[in-house]
């Protein structure tokens, strides 16, 4: 296996930036143009919930500003989504020279997987966790007249769309720090109540209601994850690898 100077691992990391820049800005000029009909779809769950319980179906903004900046944003956003496979693939070539041969093969089963869980997480919080947490938020206080702006739902909508989209990929970061040696399955094992209280902690901050049943909600997911995450570090740790490379080498 070739090895890389850290000068070396230095410029190969600035290139692989500098491809993935590039491409996030092609993403965001592609999605600019559309940013209006991604926000019609951001805004149906606050819509429905607004309508469930008897109210007006409208945001506000406050400054004259804030629609252009708000479809500013929404279009990053999504062009950051249209590049991510080319940016993981960028990823997966920085990080390719450390793998054995036979298991560079594996560079569409990582893109496919990063991208199953994001979207896997997005649509848990779309279809699940921010309905509920809209419909006990407004529930909560229908009493009110509500004058919800456009930037502040969609600060919420991203704070919990995209954090479970990032919370999902816990495997993928285990798969990283596994690889480099960081964990191991065993400490991961062993260490699993305190994960287990901090995945609570986590779901905590990210669930926008102080309902107990909605955090649970959010964090069940994120608790199969790591475990599916301890049989990941098993498969990737140096130590598995290499026994593994020693048998092929044997036969």
């Amino acid at each position: 296996m070739p090895t890389m100077s850290f000068l070396e691992h230095l410029e190969e990391l600035r290139k692989r930036l500098i491809y993935s820049i590039l491409s996030v800005l092609v993403g965001f000029l592609l999605c600019w143009r559309y940013a209006e009909n991604i926000f019609g779809l951001m805004q149906q769950p606050i819509m429905e919930a607004l309508k469930r319980n008897g109210l007006g179906e409208k945001l506000v903004y406050l400054n004259p500003t804030e629609p252009f900046n708000l479809y500013l944003k929404i279009g990053l956003m999504a062009g950051v989504f249209v590049a991510s496979p080319f940016v993981l693939y960028q990823i997966w070539l920085f990080i390719s020279p450390g793998l054995y041969r036979n298991e560079k093969r594996y560079v569409f089963p990582f893109m496919f997987s990063t991208i199953f869980l994001f979207l896997a997480g997005g649509f848990f919080g779309y279809k699940i966790v921010y309905p509920a947490a809209l419909d006990f938020l407004i529930g909560y206080g229908k009493q009110f007249q509500p004058m919800i702006t456009i930037g502040e739902y969609t600060d919420l909508f991203l704070t919990v769309i995209l954090g479970l989209g990032v919370v999902f990929e816990l495997p993928i970061v285990v798969f990283f720090l596994a690889l480099m040696g960081v964990v191991n399955a065993g400490w991961m094992w062993r260490n699993i109540r305190y994960s287990i209280l901090v995945i609570f902690i986590i779901a905590a901050i990210l669930t926008p209601t102080t309902d107990i049943l909605n955090m649970c909600v959010f964090a069940a997911p994120m608790v199969a994850l790591y475990i599916l995450s301890i049989g990941i570090a098993w498969f990737v740790h140096p130590k598995q690898r290499r026994a593994r490379k020693d048998k092929q080498d044997k036969n």
